[in-house]
Parts: C-alpha cells; sequence; structure tokens
C-alpha cells in the first residue's frame, strides 16, 4: 500500500510520489499481462492499464495517481547470476513514446523469472491477457474477492527457492551491507528503522514520459531520444531505501545488470528481500498481521493473506496469526526508529525530501512518516502509549521540522519492559525461521 501521510492524511498516499497536483484518476485499475510474460519476448511485450470499472473513470500510466509498475528479477541457475528488467506499462490502446525501444533481453539458458508489480492508486488487479496466463505464470494478487491492493507477484516464490538453491551450492553471493556512517549496520528493507505500516511494498522502478504523454522505459537511448522527458515513479520502501536512505548514510544497494539498458545496473525488489533475508539477523521486520495490506476487505485479520504476501517477497509463513502479532511490530518500531532518527537528524536532515511538498528534508520526511505509520497501525491503542515523534507544518503543509522525544520513549519502554522477554524469544524464533531455506 502507499505510504499515506498526514500531510494531509490522504492527500499524499503515496511514498515518493507527487501528491495531489495532478487530476483525480481511477484509483482502481487493471493491469493487462501478456502471454508468456516470464519469457524474453513476454518481458518486452507492453503491459496495459486500464479501469477496472469504466463507470469509475479512466486510468492513466502517465498521471503518478493512477501509474503501474512491473519489475523481473532473473537467475541463471547455472551461474547464480541475477539480473533485473523492468517490463513496460502502458495505456490500454495506447503504444509506446515514439522513437523509443522495447529491448528483447537476451535471457541465459533455464532462466528462472519472477514479476513484481507496484501501483500508485489504490486496487490494481491482474488480468491475463488469454485466459491460462495467471495460473500458468503463477501470478498472485491476493485472495479471491481480496486484493493485496497495490502489489501482486508472478513466480516470486519460485524465484526465491532457486536463489536459495544457488545460495547453498555457493553460486549466488549475497552481498553484506556494510557498515552506515552512524557505525551501525546499513539498513534493510527488514529493518524497523525502515519499515512502515505495509513494508516490502511497490517497486523502485521508474519510467519516462514524453510531452505527449507517452511512455518509454528508462534507459540512456530512450532519454536520448525523448529529450526534456520527466520521470515517473513508483513509491517503495525499497525506493525510500535505495535512493534516499543508503546515500544519505553512506550505503550501497545491491545493483546488479539492467538487461534492458546495456552497461547498466540498477536495484531491484527481490535484490532487497534476499540481502534483507541474509543479513537483518536481529528484530527482523515481517508482515505484520494488522499490514492494510493483508487484512479483509472488512479489516478483518487472514493468516492465509499473511503468508500468501509473506511467499511473494520471500518471508518465512506462519501457523498461528501471534506468529505476525501487529503490537510487537510496534513496539519494535517504537524502540529501533526514534533512537536512529535522533543519531542520524544531522546527515537526515542535510539530505533531499522525498516529496518536497511534503516535508523539507529527509529527516522531516521520515518523522512524519513514523507519525503515520504509528497510526495506521493504532501502535498507540495497541500498546497504550504515546508517539515520541511530532512535527510541525508550514502554511502549505510541509513538514519542517520534527522532535523526537527520547525521555518519554524511555519512559514508555520502562511501562511496556513486561513484554520484552516475550519479544526477544519471539524475534529468536522468527530470526531461526529466517535462516533456515
Amino acid at each position: 500500500m502507499k505510504f499515506r501521510s498526514l500531510v494531509p492524511l490522504l492527500c499524499l498516499s503515496s511514498l515518493l510520489m507527487a501528491p495531489c497536483l495532478l487530476p483525480a484518476q481511477n484509483p482502481n485499475c487493471t493491469i493487462i499481462i501478456p502471454n508468456a510474460p516470464l519469457t524474453a519476448s513476454g518481458l518486452a511485450t507492453p503491459y496495459q492499464l486500464i479501469p477496472t470499472d469504466p463507470t469509475q473513470g479512466k486510468c492513466d500510466e502517465a498521471n503518478s495517481n493512477s501509474s503501474a509498475f512491473v519489475q523481473a528479477a532473473i537467475l541463471d541457475p547455472a551461474t547464480g547470476q541475477i539480473s533485473i528488467y523492468n517490463p513496460l506499462v502502458i495505456d490500454g490502446g495506447s503504444t509506446p513514446a515514439p522513437g523509443t525501444n522495447l529491448v528483447i533481453p537476451v535471457l541465459p539458458r533455464n532462466a528462472v523469472v519472477a514479476l513484481w508489480f507496484g501501483f500508485n492508486g489504490d486496487n490494481l488487479v491482474q488480468q491475463g491477457k488469454s485466459t491460462s496466463v495467471l495460473a500458468a505464470n503463477h501470478c498472485v494478487n491476493g485472495l479471491p474477492k481480496s486484493v493485496f491492493g497495490q502489489v501482486s507477484y508472478c513466480n516470486a516464490p519460485e524465484f526465491f527457492e532457486a536463489a536459495h538453491i544457488a545460495i547453498r551450492r555457493g553460486l549466488l553471493h549475497v552481498p553484506d551491507k556494510g557498515i552506515a556512517s552512524d557505525g551501525e549496520p546499513c539498513p534493510t528493507v527488514r529493518n524497523f528503522y525502515v519499515v512502515d505500516q505495509d513494508q516490502s511494498d511497490n517497486l523502485p522502478v521508474t519510467y519516462l514520459v514524453s510531452s505527449s504523454g507517452l511512455i518509454a522505459q528508462n534507459t540512456v537511448a530512450n532519454a536520448s531520444a525523448i529529450p526534456g522527458a520527466t520521470t515517473l515513479g513508483n513509491p517503495s520502501d525499497n525506493g525510500l531505501l535505495d535512493r534516499f536512505l543508503d546515500p544519505a548514510m553512506s550505503c550501497m544497494p545491491w545493483k546488479v545488470p539492467d538487461l534492458a539498458d546495456p552497461g547498466q545496473v540498477v536495484p531491484g525488489l527481490a535484490l532487497n528481500e534476499l540481502q534483507a533475508r541474509a543479513h537483518q539477523r536481529r528484530h527482523v521486520a515481517l508482515i505484520p498481521a494488522g499490514d492494510p495490506m493483508v487484512l479483509n476487505t472488512d479489516g478483518s485479520i487472514n493468516i492465509d493473506k499473511v503468508n500468501a504476501y509473506r511467499r511473494g517477497v520471500d518471508q518465512h509463513e506462519i501457523q498461528y496469526i501471534e506468529e505476525a502479532d501487529t503490537a510487537r511490530y510496534c513496539r519494535n518500531m517504537l524502540w529501533i526508529a526514534p533512537p536512529r532518527l535522533a543519531k542520524n537528524q544531522p546527515a537526515l536532515t542535510a539530505y533531499p525530501s522525498p516529496v518536497t511538498s511534503v516535508a523539507n528534508s529527509l529527516f522531516t520526511f521520515m518523522a512524519q512518516r513514523f507519525v503515520a505509520s504509528f497510526n495506521i497501525l493504532n501502535c498507540g491503542g495497541l500498546l497504550g502509549v504515546s508517539d515520541p515523534i511530532s512535527f510541525t507544518q508550514d502554511a502549505d503543509g510541509v513538514a519542517v521540522s520534527a522532535t523526537i522525544n527520547l525521555k518519554l520513549l524511555e519512559k514508555e519502554k520502562a511501562r511496556l519492559g513486561r513484554f520484552a522477554s516475550g519479544d526477544e524469544a519471539a524475534e529468536s524464533q522468527d530470526a531461526a525461521a529466517e535462516s533456515t531455506e
């Protein structure tokens, strides 16, 4: 699900998205998946975006309020090499931007390919070009009549299984992220310093938009072919980590060859999740039962939906809903994020905001994002505590300063001390489960 800000809460509903600047669009769209989407020709065939219910209005890929994105990860089982390809999404009945090319990737023999989808609206529904596409390519959009919302995938569990086999065979080496400028390990997408109310969502993918509103893959060749093109991005925890937090903290995202853009390397959701699984050993942030994307349409908890989402991002499944306790997730957010934000305030304040209409720096952006997540997960109600982070806005609703009350945090931590041993035991179980293949 998009990141929901408090400035106002329903205005900026996505991280890294231009908020409320464009006309309202249909928030519920369908993406047409081409035939044979896991093959070279399928990857190079544009996906089409259409309204799920045409009476709600059109879906416009060039409008960041309703843009959809696709990313593929490709594993060579013989060598363990991973590469990335970002298929193109265009409006139904449209064409790619003139003068641009869709590169047909060269895939290794017996390649294991998976797809992930991201969306800037509310609900993106998968539809195959032909009736057998979704089942044949192991596409998952949630549960019947209960989609995740913005994200979905095809063949992801199979990709991660093949990746873990390559790791065990010594073919695939997952690099450690190293040490950040604050002396702590560089964060991953399963670090409670990074996550929000719906972690592991959306993609670090961008497209080019021509002056006429047509879309192209973001490659060096296409950028030269359409000078003056603007960039369209997908909001995501992945994008926040790869494009903002990592450089602000002297860290580097894992990048691999981009098969659409020879000579270039790019980050990917699959890379982030593999790296987090390999190297996030303590306080592992995993999809909680209260994540809005895994709730039923009536807001109730659904263990099957939790597991369906977890399978798509390489997280272990659960047998009991208590294993995905949202209150424990809130406690970890509370103990880990505010102190590290405070520790890094100078560096984050000096770094640009992902969305300047929401916050004036990366620090104030992260602060108001934490407040929003704390509210959306109902952490205050679940824990009976006050949020130690607050922020102020200017007349335009931009967060211009933030305060982290560490004294209040210590007071609340003392009051919740009775949960410490239980949380540590649960954390150990999570870490053990994540370390298995």
